[in-house]
């Protein structure tokens, strides 16, 4: 075999193996996008009230944030595939549930379990993902994994659509079933991460992964041998969390993060996007599903700009445009319904600030913040850092699922919508404080600087 021949094929074999992977962020973005669409006609099928609509949506986020804390464990001593295939395994137990539910009790249940399986995919899968992509293009393989969450909530929306005709939410809700089971099997054929296999000792099979995943043996070896010297440390977890001031700095970054990923108000806009659409003017049911149809194909267009620019234009200016651009969309959206949208300009124009809000979220602040919680953490504490952060992500989450509908009631439409759009600008100042720009460098480039004691913004330098 020719030297560039086998160059081609192992870079087929990595993108393959990153696809896969990134296959965990469709189910995440198809449970994240099938309730919108299902809690109308299953709130009047089951005749549930506001407070317990918004415990049907936050409950998945509950059971989100334990499978976030049980994946640490579980990938740490199972490996990231084992975990990759638990999750999978949940998907379908807790869709399959969520289908034949008889009451609210038993469908906040199986949302639950739903929930344990998006921790787990989306603790692991950006993990695994930033494990095993080369340097060069680890920012848009990661990015491809929210690609594909977005392709899941567009292909949730008109899952939902094509079933709303008949009212038919358990129909919604049970066939997702059929993407789970087709990423357990591709799971599969997936090589386990070669930092997880190092970090077990296994430095053959490690070598032999990598020598498989990258161009020459030379570069395998290299990389091999940066892990070899970042497992030097020899704490982990909790214990180098309690003694290392460094490491310390890497986890509460990785946590403010999430919370500034979700206090963005992207999910309110996820979960209750036919609600906004009533509130913007659009008031039957044809309207609603279309226009969230429509939220989910720009979320979806606009993860592309991530994909072609993070690893060329960089993290921080993306996420601090990110930020900016979804502060202005929200206040404008707050402006508009508190002058009031009766005329069909208005209305449209809402919408467009809504949208506009949406392509601001997708360039970055969905994939950069999951790419950078996945990049700063050292090997030693990484699966102990991303727990955290990926915990965080959910409890910020269930919270805003499960208060919007109640600001909305207490606070009023347009100063809802003024309070994210302040929470925004206050993002775009910690973004240029504290997050560091990581383009183009090593995993162990990033976690010396770290240890070194380098502040944060310039750790990737």
């Amino acid at each position: 075999m020719s030297a560039a021949h086998k160059k081609t094929s192992q870079n087929r074999f990595t993108w393959f193996v990153c696809f896969m992977a990134a296959l965990s962020g469709l189910l995440f973005g198809l449970d994240i996008g099938v309730i919108a669409g299902a809690l109308p006609f299953l709130s009047d099928d089951l005749h549930i009230s506001n407070h317990e609509q918004e415990w049907v949506v936050s409950s998945m986020m509950f059971g989100a944030a334990i499978g976030a804390l049980g994946a640490g464990w579980m990938s740490s001593k199972l490996g990231r595939k084992k975990s990759m295939l638990a999750g999978a395994t949940l998907f379908v137990i807790g869709s399959l549930w969520s289908a034949f539910s008889p009451d609210v009790e038993s469908l906040v249940c199986a949302r639950v379990m739903l929930g344990l399986a998006v921790g787990i995919a989306s603790y692991t899968a950006p993990l695994y993902l930033a494990e095993i992509a080369p340097e060069r293009v680890r920012g848009s393989m990661i990015s491809m994994y929210q690609l594909m969450l977005t392709t899941g909530i567009v292909v949730a929306y008109l899952s939902d659509t094509a079933f709303s005709y008949s009212g038919n939410w358990r129909g919604m809700l049970g066939v997702i079933a059929i993407p789970a089971v087709i990423l357990f099997i591709g799971v599969l054929f997936l090589p386990n991460s070669p930092r997880w296999l190092a970090a077990h000792g296994r430095f053959n099979e490690a070598q032999r992964v990598l020598d498989r995943l990258r161009n020459s043996s030379e570069q395998a070896k290299q990389e091999l041998e940066e892990i070899r010297e970042s497992l030097q440390v020899k704490q982990r977890g909790w214990s180098l969390f309690k003694s290392n001031s460094n490491f310390r700095r890497a986890v509460w970054l990785g946590m403010l993060l999430q919370v500034m990923q979700q206090f963005t108000g992207m999910n309110v806009v996820m979960y209750y996007a036919p609600k906004i659409f009533n509130i913007a003017g659009f008031s039957s049911t044809s309207e609603q599903m279309w226009g969230t149809v429509i939220v989910g194909l720009v979320n979806m267009l606009a993860t592309l700009i991530a994909i072609g620019f993070v690893d060329r234009w960089g993290r921080k200016p993306m996420l601090t445009t990110s930020f900016l651009v979804m502060a202005v969309g929200m206040g404008a959206l707050g402006t508009l319904l508190h002058m009031g949208v009766e005329t069909d300009f208005r209305k449209y124009f809402a919408i467009a600030m809504l949208l506009m809000f949406i392509v601001g979220f997708a360039m970055a602040a969905g994939p950069v913040i999951w790419l950078l919680c996945s990049e700063i953490q050292p090997l030693k504490g990484r699966d102990f850092g991303i727990t955290a952060s990926t915990t965080t992500n959910w409890v910020g989450n269930m919270i805003v699922g499960a208060t919007f509908l109640t600001l909305l009631d207490k606070l009023g439409n347009a100063n809802t919508f003024w309070f994210y759009a302040a929470l925004n600008l206050v993002f775009i100042l910690l973004t240029m404080l504290l997050v560091p720009e990581t383009k183009h460098v090593t995993l162990e480039h990033i976690e010396r600087n770290l240890m070194k004691g380098k502040a944060l913004r310039d750790i990737g330098a």
